[in-house]
């Protein structure tokens, strides 16, 4: 980085050690105390310096040292200025008395002097008023009357350019036009006069030296004493701001000078780094213009205006987000009181910012320090702040070493009775979270595998559109969004809740339920019908006595011969909950009529099936679902003994009428041999009632057996008795 050279006088700087620095210090005061200041002089204020810059720790001058420094920034050489100027910087805060012999004795405050004197009043815990009025004059001229030419380093650029004939080039702008108004940070040349660095230095001393001088001075008016400055011929036209008070007149020049950057902004810049300056620039502005009109009130009605135009020119393009936040702030603390609507402003910084940047350590680490110093501003007036939760975890998500911290202090604030069991889950699926977040990085850097290619699968299922609702639930911005991710418009008719009474629920309820068939497609009709059925046996086995309860609803389902067809998965698992569960041992209100009623709606419909051939555009009902029919009749006969007749007949014409070959309402041989086999099972077992009931309705102590327990029909017991019969002793 250095070169061989400059890296051995940095080393020899920094292990100097105390009784050689103690020497030095003692040569370069008695060179002070001279009348001719020479080389010497200089070389070794050079070098101390060097000793000062070199390390980190800070060093101690010797009183008198530092009183000679001092005397120095009124030497009429002006690199003893710069020199003693830079030393003093890399020493500790001045003191009150130090303060005041530079104020009092320092006939003229130049630039390198009041660099000084300004640099370590912001840092100085001890500020006193004449410091704050001397350096808020000078601050003004500074900022607003630098001069509006080149330096010396400009020229024409003819041939023939010599000393009379070099003529003073105005200052540019960043897209190379000639400026046509005073000089900021943002105006270019090919040099830079004295008063245009210090320009450039004010401004960025600016915001600090704002928040010291309003954290000191606050409360004490100044309108007493008015602008005396030297100041350029350009500040005679306006004489109302030189009416004012230093402090005051500062902050209208800040105002000024802020206004002219904003509008600079707006310029193309020729060149890559100028674009960064800009946004830079554009950031400390912004920031200035918060702390003035927090100063004073009654600026904030004039600065909206572009702080909003300003916001709806970048709000559009996420490479300005770092120069968003500040605004943001300038919203928050200034919003209620012009009036403005900030709900375009938080959407931007809770939604756009982390769903899209999440990636940016930077912007992360600026955002949620954002959020932790005003979170107290959030939680009372920015209802979004809680609701934007899924979005700000994102960062959780991404980068957690970087950010835990400032979760630790942000979580507290995200929890309320709303949110509490979703943010809970959220912090669950963190892992889940940040898979889906590498996937949605991927999808935008790699192309779409071709068919048969080597791709990443878990890329392809993230652009797979059978998973896209789960994806787009992992990437969602706010909370309460559990429904439908894809369709925003269901998902806030989900989240609605209209007022509605008894009758108009049934009213609506009907109509649903007549419109629902048409409504949904034909697959998630089958998904649904098939999800249904399984939780429809895990339900009647948890608690039987729902298809006592039920059972009017379930035999007008099972009634209806389409849903043979139509509905087969579901249909089956109806009509055997039916055989299974309508019987006394399960509900005590099972009477006989209704196991007869539910028999004869379930014979009609079998009867149906196996007399008739398909209908149209349908194909064979299921070998389960008849073989289904027939084992529920047969249980519901063994449990009403007048119904086993009928059972057996139809059992019977059954057996007779395979015997002929094929028949319609089934295709395959082997499936009609396997029907008319079980029949004969169930025709067989009905001819003696006792063993039916015993084998189509057991006891529950058949069914959930509790040998384990039994230590006379125990398992060891029973094979313990076997090996003593097989092993005779």
């Amino acid at each position: 980085m250095y070169s061989h050279g400059s890296e051995s006088l940095i080393k020899q700087a920094r292990e100097i050690q105390e009784p050689e620095l103690q020497k030095f210090y003692s040569r370069l005061v008695k060179l002070l105390q001279g009348k001719e200041l020479g080389h010497e002089t200089v070389d070794s204020l050079q070098r101390l310096h060097l000793i000062l810059s070199a390390t980190k720790y800070t060093r101690t001058l010797p009183s008198e040292l530092r009183t000679r420094l001092l005397s120095l920034l009124s030497s009429p050489v002006e690199q003893l200025q710069v020199l003693s100027s830079a030393v003093l910087r890399e020493m500790p805060p001045l003191s009150a008395e130090e303060l005041n012999y530079i104020q009092e004795n320092v006939g003229q405050l130049n630039s390198q002097t009041a660099a000084l004197l300004l640099s370590k009043v912001c840092r100085n815990g001890t500020v006193l008023l004449n410091h704050i009025t001397l350096l808020s004059k000078r601050l003004v001229d500074w900022l607003r009357y630098a001069s509006i030419v080149q330096g010396g380093g400009a020229s024409s650029g003819r041939f023939f350019t010599g000393p009379r004939s070099r003529q003073p080039v105005p200052i540019a702008e960043l897209d190379g036009m000639v400026s046509g108004d005073f000089f900021t940070v943002l105006c270019v040349g090919q040099g830079f006069t004295e008063d245009q660095w210090m320009n450039v230095y004010s401004f960025s001393m600016l915001h600090h030296w704002l928040l010291t001088y309003h954290s000191v001075s606050n409360g004490n008016n100044d309108r007493s004493e008015v602008d005396g400055s030297v100041v350029s011929m350009v500040s005679a036209t306006s004489s109302s701001s030189r009416l004012l008070p230093p402090k005051e007149r500062l902050r209208e020049k800040a105002f000024q000078y802020c206004q002219r950057l904003i509008e600079q902004s707006d310029r193309k810049a020729q060149k890559k780094t100028d674009t960064e300056l800009q946004k830079a620039c554009l950031v400390e502005a912004v920031c200035i213009l918060d702390c003035v009109c927090v100063e004073d009130a009654s600026l904030v009605f004039r600065t909206f205006p572009f702080i909003k135009a300003l916001f709806g020119r970048l709000s559009a393009d996420l490479s300005f987000a770092r120069v968003l936040l500040p605004i943001a702030q300038f919203y928050l603390n200034h919003g209620e009181m012009a009036a403005v609507d900030c709900e375009s402003v938080w959407k931007l910084v809770f939604g756009q910012f982390p769903a899209e940047l999440f990636s940016d350590p930077f912007l992360a680490h600026e955002l949620l320090r954002f959020l932790r110093l005003n979170l107290e501003k959030f939680q009372l007036g920015v209802p979004q702040y809680t609701h934007f939760f899924p979005n700000l975890l994102k960062f959780l998500a991404w980068d957690s070493p970087a950010v835990v911290d400032d979760f630790v202090d942000l979580l507290p604030s995200l929890v309320t009775p709303a949110t509490a069991v979703e943010l809970l889950h959220t912090l669950l699926d963190l892992p889940c979270l940040s898979a889906t977040l590498i996937l949605q990085l991927r999808s935008t850097c790699l192309p779409i595998s071709e068919p048969g290619g080597r791709g990443l699968l878990s890329l392809d299922a993230f652009r797979n559109p059978s998973f896209r609702g789960l994806f787009l639930f992992m990437l969602r911005g706010e909370f309460g969004i559990l429904g439908n991710t894809v369709v925003p418009r269901l998902s806030r008719g989900l989240r609605s809740r209209p007022p509605c009474d008894r009758r108009k629920s049934t009213k609506y309820l009907k109509k649903k339920l007549q419109f629902y068939p048409k409504l949904i497609t034909p697959s998630f009709s089958y998904c649904f019908c098939r999800v249904f059925s399984c939780h429809l046996l895990r339900m009647c086995k948890l608690h039987p006595s729902l298809v006592v309860d039920q059972s009017h609803e379930l035999l007008e389902f099972a009634g209806i011969p389409g849903n043979v067809y139509s509905k087969e998965e579901l249909y089956t698992h109806v009509v055997w909950v039916l055989g299974e569960y309508l019987s006394v041992s399960c509900d005590s209100r099972c009477s006989v009529s209704l196991i007869t009623s539910c028999f004869e709606t379930l014979e009609a419909v079998l009867f149906e099936i196996t007399s008739s051939g398909t209908p149209p555009g349908t194909v064979c009902p299921a070998p389960r679902v008849i073989t289904t029919l027939m084992s529920a009749l047969a249980k519901l006969a063994s449990r009403s003994h007048d119904l086993i007749p009928r059972v057996s007949l139809f059992l019977s014409k059954l057996r007779t009428v395979t015997r002929g070959g094929s028949v319609a309402w089934c295709s395959d041989e082997e499936d009609l041999v396997a029907i008319v086999t079980r029949g004969e099972e169930l025709w067989s077992l009905l001819k003696a009632p006792s063993v039916a009931q015993s084998v189509l309705t057991p006891s529950p102590h058949i069914t959930t057996p509790q040998w384990h327990r039994d230590t006379n029909v125990a398992m060891p017991l029973q094979l313990r008795a076997l090996t003593s019969l097989t092993h005779p002793q």
